[in-house]
């Protein structure tokens, strides 16, 4: 097979539908054309067969004959030559040689059958190939071609591509979206699964993303354009697929570097053999050995060798980016294998990078006004609606959960780094750090000190509430303490122990928070080491004293603020990338979704490509061999060389097409509803 066709995938999204386009219009394109020489060609040999054995003239069967070889030879004589244009030799010169080789023989039967074998086996590898690129480009067919579009107060239905950024699409129950956008009314859940894996629906409402292709089930939405048609996620996703398999694995460069030099040794072996044994004492005569030294040609081709890996990358490559998980080449495919440790970015990775309320301490005999847990959320809760920092979201979003409902504070002010101060019921509450309530004049009572250490040795930061008379008469006192923590994503002790079987030997978190917050967190999630106050800079220092001191290491992110620690680690991978243009950019993997389960599945995938590939080359090595002792000792007819031949290039494939169907070993855990880039930001910490 050449390599030009399989190398035709590396180019641009763009640039590949324009010549898909071309080409169907195009009635010689290799494509269409190829199948319908095949046809010619066993035509042809089998008319020039039947012609002998009912005696028919001479030259009506040397026409069949030369009919035969000029379908069954068309391409590959095309791409001889382009080959030796660019001072290469490949397979397809090797079996054009072959078949005129048995033609100055006068085997015109056996050059055909060669030629139709090796043509009908092209015909059936690209079919098998494209199994793997369709696998892709079938989800380009998912997105609709058209959308209903709100203009001058009504609605009008225009085709995707005429779609500006800022239009506002209305999505109905049961649709699939058209384009990339942001909600901007409504409520609804979301089947995303064509772009992040995730096999459970996602719910959406104002404000959050969405992606073309995915499908809107259960509510009415509108849906703000922020993308393009050609610069959806989808899009992006299809483009880095395709440009992934232009970037060859480690051990497919070597076979591509490989196949050159052996075409020539074979070339070279060839000529010596038709010269040499003819000459000898007692030597074969020169016609026989000639069709010898043509069938040593044909089974000593590395046909089935140079397929054997781009079979598997493609099909593997295909394969996870079906379950969101995107590979830029074969390159980290095959480096994925390999990597047995990891470091992980804490916040927004191991963690979901917003918030919650863990701990709520009300403090006991606090004068004439009752203190219990619902009075002291429903005080902060009532002052903290007001503010937008990360800490007083997650405490008015504990309240409302507890069936809290906040009012509105009569007035209300921020103290930039240290807390908040707001009126409630004509109460004055203080609201926030130890140093607000220091520049209060106010001083934590024993029993809620030994609260607060408690809470912050277990990672927790802590909120202090205090409430006094508007008149400052009388002093109602101390409320209490809210502890909050940023939530570890759900499973990932789980997802580290499954990381581990399926061969990591190191996990280490990175991390700017500080050391006692880092190293609860990795006592809960099962890490072997801590690394914490790391600067963005720090983290790429870091990235490479664990590689020196521990091999080859995977360095997993948001893709927001890692981008310097994921390139510089032997491999990066961003989690929750889905409309993520830094991530997208600058991970060698991609994880679409908030899923960290799938790395198990991606290492699993990585090295089952790996055993699928060694099989294909030992079994590719195994049978040119067989057939070159066969050849060179009891001999063979040319026939049978090309099946042997042809028959284990089929076989290659088809066990690289294999990875298509790979499951992972193991069901993944799905990820809970999706976290926007905007929540997995790390939030300001008010310790000042």
């Amino acid at each position: 097979m050449s390599e030009s066709s399989l190398t035709q995938s590396a180019a641009p999204a763009s640039e590949k539908t324009q010549n898909a386009n071309d080409e169907q219009r195009s009635f010689f394109s290799q494509e269409r054309l190829e199948p319908i020489l095949v046809a010619v060609t066993a035509i042809s040999l089998g008319a020039s067969l039947l012609g002998e054995r009912l005696g028919a003239p001479e030259a009506l069967i040397t026409v069949a004959n030369v009919i035969s070889y000029l379908a069954g030879g068309w391409f590959g004589v095309q791409e001889g030559i382009r080959s030796l244009r660019h001072g290469e030799v490949n397979v397809d010169l090797l079996m054009v040689l072959a078949a005129v080789g048995a033609a100055i023989v006068d085997q015109w039967h056996e050059g055909a059958t060669l030629l139709f074998l090796f043509s009908l086996s092209n015909v059936l590898q690209q079919y098998a190939m494209d199994r793997s690129r369709n696998a892709i480009r079938a989800l380009m067919k998912l997105r609709p071609d058209k959308a209903t579009v709100r203009r001058d107060g009504g609605l009008v239905t225009l085709p995707v591509e005429s779609l500006n950024v800022g239009d506002v699409v209305v999505i109905r129950p049961g649709e699939r979206l058209p384009i990339d956008g942001q909600v901007v009314d409504g409520q609804t859940t979301v089947d995303q699964s064509t772009i992040t894996g995730e096999s459970m629906p996602v719910a959406k409402e104002r404000g959050d993303d969405v992606f073309a292709s995915t499908v809107n089930q259960n509510g009415s939405i509108d849906v703000r354009v922020t993308r393009r048609a050609d610069e959806t996620t989808l899009a992006r996703i299809i483009k880095m697929v395709e440009d992934a398999q232009g970037h060859k694995a480690p051990t497919q460069r070597f076979l591509d570097a490989f196949e050159q030099r052996y075409a020539l040794i074979v070339i070279a072996a060839v000529a010596l053999y038709i010269v040499i044994p003819p000459i000898l004492p007692g030597g074969p005569a020169f016609e026989d050995n000639f069709y010898r030294a043509m069938v040593l040609m044909t089974v000593a081709s590395p046909c089935a060798l140079v397929i054997s890996t781009p079979a598997s990358v493609l099909s593997a490559i295909a394969n996870a980016a079906r379950r969101g998980v995107l590979f830029k080449g074969g390159a980290y495919l095959e480096q994925m294998a390999s990597i047995r440790n990891f470091a992980f970015d804490k916040t927004g990775t191991i963690t979901t990078g917003k918030p919650a309320v863990t701990d709520v301490v009300a403090c006991p005999g606090n004068g004439h006004v009752a203190c219990t847990p619902e009075r002291l959320l429903y005080v902060a809760a009532s002052v903290e609606s007001r503010s937008e920092h990360p800490l007083a979201q997650a405490v008015v979003n504990y309240a409302k959960a507890q069936g809290i409902t906040p009012s509105e504070p009569e007035r209300f002010n921020a103290v930039p780094g240290q807390g908040v101060i707001g009126y409630v019921d004509g109460h004055r509450m203080i609201i926030g750090t130890e140093r607000l309530m220091r520049n209060e004049g106010l001083a934590l009572p024993d029993s809620l000190r030994r609260e607060r250490d408690r809470l912050e040795a277990e990672g927790k930061t802590i909120l202090m509430v205090y409430d006094e008379s508007l008149a400052g008469a009388q002093t109602v006192g101390w409320l209490g303490l809210l502890a909050s923590a940023d939530q570890i994503r759900p499973g990932v002790a789980a997802t580290f122990k499954r990381l581990r079987e399926a061969g990591a030997e190191h996990i280490v978190i990175l991390t700017g928070d500080n050391d006692r917050v880092a190293r609860s967190v990795a006592a809960q999630v099962g890490a072997d080491d801590v690394l914490a106050n790391l600067l963005p800079e720090n983290k790429v220092k870091a990235v490479h004293d664990l590689e020196a001191r521990l091999g080859p290491t995977a360095m997993v992110g948001d893709g927001v603020n890692d981008a310097p620690a994921l390139a510089a680690a032997s491999l990066g991978i961003a989690m929750g990338a889905a409309g993520t243009d830094v991530a997208l950019e600058t991970a060698d993997i991609v994880l679409m979704a908030d899923d960290l389960d799938n790395l198990g599945y991606a290492m699993r995938l990585s090295r089952k490509a790996r055993r699928i590939v060694w099989q294909n080359i030992l079994f590719s090595l195994g049978v040119i061999g067989v057939l070159v002792i066969f050849t060179l000792t009891v001999g063979i007819p040319l026939p049978l060389g090309v099946v042997g031949h042809e028959g284990s290039t089929l076989i290659v494939v088809s066990n690289g097409l294999r990875l298509l169907a790979f499951r992972g070993g193991s069901e993944s855990r799905r990820a809970a509803p999706n976290v926007s880039a905007a929540a997995r930001a790390r939030p300001d910490s008010r310790a000042g």
